[in-house]
């Protein structure tokens, strides 16, 4: 997992990344089988900022019905990231 573009989807603008945002903290939906020192490694290259620290949060996808025969699938599961940004560094969006 080389290309940081691959390994950070988006960012994600919330009620709550907005309020984390005071605290210097940034969330990213990331590739699922990303590690920390990936995503590290990957936003100090995209945005020239110094990482203090990853925090990860796996959702798994939510079963769902579909159809009349009540068949169940599942939504595709998502990984974020919360990023803690060291104090130097300057705000990402």
């Amino acid at each position: 997992m080389n290309n940081p573009y691959q390994i950070i989807e988006t960012i994600m603008v919330t009620e709550r990344s907005m309020e984390l945002k005071a605290a210097n903290k940034y969330i990213f939906k990331v590739q699922t089988d990303a590690t920390k020192i990936d995503i590290k490694n990957a936003i100090e290259k995209l945005y020239d900022v110094k990482v203090k620290s990853v925090n990860i949060i796996n959702k798994m996808g939510k079963m769902k019905r579909s159809g009349k025969l009540m068949k169940y699938g599942r939504r595709p599961s998502v990984k974020k990231a919360i990023i803690t940004l060291s104090k130097g560094s300057i705000e990402i969006v």
